[in-house]
């Protein structure tokens, strides 16, 4: 792309994310793969994506689909070469997108050379981890009472190499293949630096970054003691530290052109108060809003949602990052297809009701149409995840034998974990691998499975079949980008607009005659007079958006 071209281009795009396992699979063995993802890049085009998002393609076991990283440099075998990377970036840009990759900094896999020299007795490779003594007689108890993310303690036992008796301890705040890397040391930060060079002397425009808010924890690693991570201020996340590292990589990406950019996953218990001290002039680009992947379709928390958000960006200068969701929560067609709650859910209370209350699944879809129209005209950067164009269920009934999450397992299964949201993608045809695999492979020899079971029913919910279809999901999206790229990216600040009902939002932007209406009501409601409907997420009769619905409009009287 040009040297000058899109300096600011993320405050305003639209990234997909592509989970590579479930996007598109190139040679047969039932994995997506980059050949998958570079033959599919015309779909994303024309979607209107400005930039696609791929979810870790490193070296890895796959204990947690690739966030185990084995080897930060090199592709894992399963998805392809690094010449194949290097060819998707090229290909990419020629297209008119750029490319995002993930980036894991707060731990490695188990199976990682340093963490393997570490086992073996290597005390340089050891002090780049969080090793420690354990506790009680015989130091058989953990260090400190800290739990894992992934469900049980966050400390496994090693055994000494020299005497094969139980040694010391070593943190992992997701799964034991996950250990925790130790900041502390220099070494780790100009590793990882290193690794940022490398993806972005190879074109790749920026990173995702992983759990933004871990890396750094409290001197002593002191007791949790009963702290929520998720509500309460705890020793293993958010350290005033952490704003070191996010400096150091904030300079390294400004000083290539155009700059490098990074999105952060940072879930800091005090947010209104700690996030945007991520968001500072000279630290990390933009951080998802995530408020929007729990808040129950209501129109009440919805605009409270996007009011603290818009509050947020005001503070910060750094643009919204809306997000519907993602590959760690309940597909919003699923979430939306049962009873709302009040304010929001979590994942594990949608998930709770799956045994006793049915979806109903058409209801789902129109209000997950609904929510898109919303967020699309928000200001900011919108994020689309893979199959949310197809208007994608959560799959419920993914076999026990079939399923890889850790939360599954960790949980001994009382969880259902997130493989519901990473199936295969359905492409064409009637019947399973719709096209996600080829027929055969390069061999001659039939396709393998894919990965994760589709679902029979989604024959219906094909790339292919909804093409053609005005009225398809896939319609409402590509029109949806479309009109956002030609009217909205550019505009201005954002108003409320009064409405008839409680249960509307209707919102303006500055320098458009554009409105956006959404009713999350069952009720209809009536458009303002003369305007004229520029998309719908429902069929719009005499000036009327039928309930679950959104639109957006032209008013000449703005």
């Amino acid at each position: 792309m040009p040297a000058d071209a899109g300096r600011a281009w993320w405050r305003t795009a639209v990234v997909y994310q592509v989970v590579l396992r479930s996007f598109a699979d190139g040679d047969g063995d039932g994995v997506g793969d980059v050949a998958g993802l570079r033959s599919r890049l015309p779909h994303l085009r024309d979607l209107g994506v400005d930039a696609v998002w791929v979810n870790p393609w490193y070296a890895s076991p796959m204990v947690d689909a690739g966030y185990d990283v084995a080897d930060y440099r090199r592709l894992d075998p399963r998805y392809g070469s690094l010449e194949d990377a290097e060819a998707l970036v090229r290909e990419a840009h020629a297209l008119g997108m750029r490319v995002l990759l993930d980036v894991v900094p707060n731990h490695t896999s188990d199976q990682h050379a340093w963490f393997r020299a570490a086992l073996a007795g290597d005390e340089t490779a050891r002090a780049r981890y969080l090793f420690r003594p354990g506790r009680g007689a015989d130091g058989a108890e953990p260090p400190n009472d800290w739990e894992s993310c992934f469900r049980g303690p966050a400390w496994t036992r090693t055994t000494d190499p020299a005497t094969g008796e139980p040694g010391d301890w070593y943190l992992h705040m997701f799964a034991p293949e996950q250990p925790d890397l130790d900041w502390s040391n220099r070494e780790v930060a100009d590793e990882m630096l290193d690794v940022l060079r490398f993806w972005f002397d190879r074109g790749v425009d920026g990173f995702r970054v992983d759990v933004a808010h871990g890396l750094v924890k409290a001197p002593g690693l002191p007791d949790a003691a009963g702290r929520d991570r998720r509500t309460e201020e705890h020793p293993g996340w958010d350290q005033d530290e952490v704003h070191d590292v996010w400096r150091e990589w904030r300079a390294l990406a400004d000083s290539y052109d155009p700059p490098r950019v990074f999105v952060a996953e940072a879930w800091p218990a005090r947010r209104a108060e700690r996030l945007p001290l991520y968001l500072r002039p000279d630290e990390l680009h933009t951080a998802f809003e995530f408020e929007p992947l729990h808040v129950a379709f209501r129109a009440r928390p919805w605009r409270d949602v996007v009011d603290r958000s818009l509050a947020m960006a005001e503070l910060t200068g750094a643009p919204c990052a809306w997000v519907l969701t993602n590959h760690d929560v309940v597909r919003q067609a699923t979430r939306y297809a049962r009873t709302q709650f009040p304010e929001k859910g979590t994942n594990e209370t949608e998930r709770a009701r799956w045994p006793t209350e049915v979806p109903d699944l058409d209801l789902g879809r129109r209000r997950a149409r609904a929510a898109v129209v919303l967020t699309a005209a928000l200001p900011g950067v919108l994020y689309v995840y893979l199959g949310e164009e197809l208007g994608l269920e959560e799959v419920e009934d993914v076999p026990a034998e079939r399923r890889s999450d850790p939360i599954f397992w960790r949980s001994g299964g009382t969880d259902p974990g997130r493989d519901g949201s990473r199936v295969p993608l359905p492409w064409s045809g009637d019947a399973p691998p719709f096209g996600f695999s080829p027929p055969t492979r390069a061999d001659g020899s039939p396709a393998a499975e894919p990965h994760l079971p589709q679902p029979a029913g989604w024959a219906a919910l094909t790339a292919a079949a909804q093409d053609g279809d005005p009225t398809s999901t896939l319609s409402l999206y590509r029109r949806l980008l479309a009109l956002r790229r030609e009217h909205l990216a550019p505009a201005g600040p954002m108003r409320w607009l009064p409405t008839p009902s409680p249960d509307v939002l209707a919102l303006a932007r500055e320098g458009t005659d554009v409105q956006c209406w959404v009713n999350l009501g069952a009720e209809p409601v009536a458009l303002p007079a003369g305007a004229r409907v520029l998309v719908a997420s429902a069929q719009v009769d005499g000036g009327v958006l039928p309930g679950d619905a959104g639109a957006w409009v032209q008013v000449a009287d703005r």
